[in-house]
Protein backbone atom coordinates (compact mmCIF):
# COMPACT_ATOMS: atom_id res chain seq x y z
CA UNK A 1 0.00 0.00 0.00
CA UNK A 2 1.88 3.19 -0.95
CA UNK A 3 -0.81 5.79 0.31
CA UNK A 4 0.45 7.16 3.83
CA UNK A 5 -2.03 6.98 6.39
CA UNK A 6 -3.64 9.53 8.49
CA UNK A 7 -5.34 9.40 11.79
CA UNK A 8 -8.96 11.14 11.97
CA UNK A 9 -11.68 11.02 14.04
CA UNK A 10 -12.98 8.00 11.92
CA UNK A 11 -9.83 6.24 12.87
CA UNK A 12 -6.99 5.65 10.31
CA UNK A 13 -7.63 6.25 6.88
CA UNK A 14 -5.98 6.31 3.61
CA UNK A 15 -7.16 9.02 0.68
CA UNK A 16 -6.36 6.97 -2.84
CA UNK A 17 -7.83 9.85 -4.40
CA UNK A 18 -7.94 13.42 -4.41
CA UNK A 19 -11.21 15.86 -4.84
CA UNK A 20 -10.40 16.10 -8.36
CA UNK A 21 -10.04 13.05 -9.07
CA UNK A 22 -13.23 12.06 -7.21
CA UNK A 23 -15.48 14.05 -9.16
CA UNK A 24 -14.12 13.26 -12.42
CA UNK A 25 -14.84 9.52 -11.95
CA UNK A 26 -18.45 10.84 -10.60
CA UNK A 27 -18.33 12.91 -14.19
CA UNK A 28 -17.43 10.02 -16.41
CA UNK A 29 -19.76 6.86 -14.66
CA UNK A 30 -22.72 9.09 -14.50
CA UNK A 31 -22.16 9.75 -18.06
CA UNK A 32 -21.13 6.52 -19.31
CA UNK A 33 -24.25 5.23 -17.41
CA UNK A 34 -27.00 7.26 -20.14
CA UNK A 35 -24.14 6.22 -22.51
CA UNK A 36 -25.05 2.49 -22.06
CA UNK A 37 -28.29 2.43 -20.70
CA UNK A 38 -29.94 4.92 -24.28
CA UNK A 39 -27.15 2.44 -26.36
CA UNK A 40 -28.30 -0.91 -25.04
CA UNK A 41 -32.03 0.68 -25.41
CA UNK A 42 -31.53 1.19 -28.83
CA UNK A 43 -29.71 -2.39 -29.44
CA UNK A 44 -32.35 -4.18 -28.11
CA UNK A 45 -35.04 -2.72 -30.43
CA UNK A 46 -36.19 0.31 -28.76
CA UNK A 47 -36.06 3.07 -31.33
CA UNK A 48 -39.58 2.54 -31.89
CA UNK A 49 -40.84 3.63 -28.13
CA UNK A 50 -39.12 6.08 -25.85
CA UNK A 51 -37.56 4.79 -23.09
CA UNK A 52 -38.03 5.05 -18.88
CA UNK A 53 -35.15 7.65 -19.07
CA UNK A 54 -37.04 9.68 -21.87
CA UNK A 55 -40.47 9.35 -20.39
CA UNK A 56 -38.87 10.65 -17.54
CA UNK A 57 -36.92 13.68 -18.76
CA UNK A 58 -38.90 14.50 -21.87
CA UNK A 59 -35.44 14.40 -24.02
CA UNK A 60 -36.06 11.93 -26.79
CA UNK A 61 -33.61 9.12 -26.45
CA UNK A 62 -31.50 9.86 -29.72
CA UNK A 63 -31.30 13.78 -28.35
CA UNK A 64 -30.33 12.43 -24.60
CA UNK A 65 -27.50 9.44 -26.55
CA UNK A 66 -26.05 12.64 -28.70
CA UNK A 67 -25.83 15.38 -26.53
CA UNK A 68 -24.50 12.90 -23.46
CA UNK A 69 -21.80 12.18 -26.14
CA UNK A 70 -21.13 15.43 -26.60
CA UNK A 71 -20.75 16.07 -22.69
CA UNK A 72 -18.70 13.19 -22.34
CA UNK A 73 -16.17 13.60 -24.75
CA UNK A 74 -16.06 17.59 -23.29
CA UNK A 75 -15.24 16.27 -19.95
CA UNK A 76 -12.34 14.23 -21.26
CA UNK A 77 -10.87 17.03 -23.41
CA UNK A 78 -11.06 19.08 -20.25
CA UNK A 79 -10.10 16.51 -17.91
CA UNK A 80 -6.51 15.89 -19.65
CA UNK A 81 -6.20 19.44 -20.48
CA UNK A 82 -6.75 20.55 -16.56
CA UNK A 83 -5.17 17.20 -15.54
CA UNK A 84 -2.23 16.50 -18.17
CA UNK A 85 0.30 15.14 -14.90
CA UNK A 86 -2.45 13.27 -13.04
CA UNK A 87 -3.52 11.19 -17.28
CA UNK A 88 0.15 10.50 -17.92
CA UNK A 89 0.09 9.48 -13.78
CA UNK A 90 -2.53 7.47 -14.83
CA UNK A 91 -1.18 5.57 -17.93
CA UNK A 92 2.11 5.10 -16.82
CA UNK A 93 0.40 2.56 -13.89
CA UNK A 94 -1.68 1.21 -15.66
CA UNK A 95 0.62 -0.12 -18.09
CA UNK A 96 3.01 -1.21 -15.54
CA UNK A 97 2.76 -4.96 -15.82
CA UNK A 98 5.17 -7.74 -14.22
CA UNK A 99 5.52 -11.26 -14.01
CA UNK A 100 4.60 -11.08 -10.33
CA UNK A 101 1.71 -10.02 -11.31
CA UNK A 102 0.54 -13.60 -12.42
CA UNK A 103 0.59 -14.84 -8.90
CA UNK A 104 -2.45 -11.78 -8.47
CA UNK A 105 -4.66 -13.33 -10.56
CA UNK A 106 -3.89 -16.68 -9.41
CA UNK A 107 -5.28 -15.46 -6.00
CA UNK A 108 -7.71 -13.87 -7.02
CA UNK A 109 -10.73 -15.82 -7.52
CA UNK A 110 -10.41 -16.92 -3.39
CA UNK A 111 -9.51 -13.49 -2.62
CA UNK A 112 -12.83 -12.39 -3.94
CA UNK A 113 -14.21 -14.18 -0.89
CA UNK A 114 -12.08 -14.29 1.95
CA UNK A 115 -9.66 -10.77 0.76
CA UNK A 116 -6.63 -12.73 0.40
CA UNK A 117 -5.58 -10.24 -1.79
CA UNK A 118 -1.54 -11.01 -3.27
CA UNK A 119 0.81 -8.34 -2.98
CA UNK A 120 1.62 -6.04 -6.02
CA UNK A 121 3.31 -2.90 -7.31
CA UNK A 122 2.30 0.42 -8.02
CA UNK A 123 -0.91 2.06 -7.35
CA UNK A 124 -3.46 0.08 -9.25
CA UNK A 125 -3.99 -3.77 -9.06
CA UNK A 126 -3.52 -6.26 -11.84
CA UNK A 127 -7.06 -6.66 -11.91
CA UNK A 128 -7.69 -2.81 -12.66
CA UNK A 129 -4.59 -2.29 -14.72
CA UNK A 130 -6.68 -5.00 -17.01
CA UNK A 131 -10.13 -3.41 -16.61
CA UNK A 132 -8.32 0.27 -17.31
CA UNK A 133 -6.84 -0.83 -20.51
CA UNK A 134 -10.33 -2.18 -21.47
CA UNK A 135 -12.18 0.70 -20.39
CA UNK A 136 -10.05 3.53 -21.94
CA UNK A 137 -9.35 2.03 -25.32
CA UNK A 138 -13.47 0.87 -25.78
CA UNK A 139 -14.53 3.93 -24.58
CA UNK A 140 -12.15 5.99 -27.03
CA UNK A 141 -13.89 3.50 -29.84
CA UNK A 142 -17.18 4.44 -28.95
CA UNK A 143 -16.82 8.25 -29.15
CA UNK A 144 -14.60 8.03 -31.94
CA UNK A 145 -17.21 5.74 -33.62
CA UNK A 146 -20.15 8.11 -32.59
CA UNK A 147 -18.94 10.95 -33.55
CA UNK A 148 -18.40 9.43 -37.68
CA UNK A 149 -21.64 8.23 -37.41
CA UNK A 150 -22.65 11.58 -36.39
CA UNK A 151 -20.70 13.88 -38.46
CA UNK A 152 -20.63 11.23 -41.77
CA UNK A 153 -23.58 8.95 -41.65
CA UNK A 154 -23.47 7.54 -45.16
CA UNK A 155 -20.12 6.12 -46.80
CA UNK A 156 -17.87 3.77 -46.06
CA UNK A 157 -17.32 5.88 -42.52
CA UNK A 158 -20.68 4.85 -41.48
CA UNK A 159 -20.11 1.55 -42.67
CA UNK A 160 -17.22 1.13 -40.61
CA UNK A 161 -18.17 2.91 -37.12
CA UNK A 162 -21.36 0.80 -36.77
CA UNK A 163 -19.94 -2.16 -36.16
CA UNK A 164 -17.04 -0.96 -33.79
CA UNK A 165 -19.46 1.27 -32.29
CA UNK A 166 -21.85 -2.04 -31.50
CA UNK A 167 -18.71 -4.23 -30.84
CA UNK A 168 -17.20 -1.60 -28.54
CA UNK A 169 -20.60 -1.57 -26.75
CA UNK A 170 -20.61 -5.65 -26.33
CA UNK A 171 -16.75 -5.59 -25.16
CA UNK A 172 -17.11 -2.85 -22.42
CA UNK A 173 -20.30 -3.40 -20.96
CA UNK A 174 -19.60 -6.68 -18.82
CA UNK A 175 -16.33 -5.06 -17.96
CA UNK A 176 -18.15 -1.73 -16.64
CA UNK A 177 -21.22 -4.11 -14.93
CA UNK A 178 -17.97 -6.07 -12.98
CA UNK A 179 -16.31 -2.94 -12.11
CA UNK A 180 -19.68 -1.59 -10.31
CA UNK A 181 -19.94 -4.77 -8.60
CA UNK A 182 -16.80 -4.67 -7.57
CA UNK A 183 -16.27 -0.61 -6.38
CA UNK A 184 -19.70 -0.66 -5.16
CA UNK A 185 -18.08 -3.60 -2.62
CA UNK A 186 -20.85 -6.47 -3.18
CA UNK A 187 -18.15 -9.19 -2.97
CA UNK A 188 -17.10 -10.14 0.49
CA UNK A 189 -13.10 -9.45 -0.50
CA UNK A 190 -13.80 -6.02 -2.01
CA UNK A 191 -16.16 -4.77 1.28
CA UNK A 192 -15.68 -1.14 2.24
CA UNK A 193 -13.76 -0.15 -1.14
CA UNK A 194 -16.27 1.76 -2.38
CA UNK A 195 -15.45 4.95 0.11
CA UNK A 196 -12.12 5.11 -1.65
CA UNK A 197 -14.32 6.78 -4.10
CA UNK A 198 -17.22 8.41 -1.83
CA UNK A 199 -17.85 10.45 1.21
CA UNK A 200 -14.39 12.42 0.56
CA UNK A 201 -12.53 9.12 -0.14
CA UNK A 202 -11.37 8.53 3.48
CA UNK A 203 -10.87 4.73 2.85
CA UNK A 204 -10.59 3.12 6.29
CA UNK A 205 -6.69 1.82 6.55
CA UNK A 206 -7.66 -1.72 7.38
CA UNK A 207 -9.51 -2.07 3.64
CA UNK A 208 -6.72 -0.48 1.96
CA UNK A 209 -4.14 -3.15 3.23
CA UNK A 210 -6.81 -6.07 2.84
CA UNK A 211 -7.23 -4.31 -0.86
CA UNK A 212 -3.94 -3.49 -1.74
CA UNK A 213 -1.63 -4.63 0.02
Amino acid sequence: MAQSVRSTSDGQVVERYNRAARWFHAGVYLLVLVLLATGWWFLTGGYDEPSPLARLTGIPDVSSHEITGFAFAALMVGGLARGFRAARYFVAETLRFRRADLRWFRRWPAALVDGSFARHHGHFDPGQRVANVVMVLTLVILLASGFGMLLLPSGWVADLCYPLHRWATFVVTPVIVGHIVIAAGVLPGYRGVWRSMHLGGRLPADVARRIWP
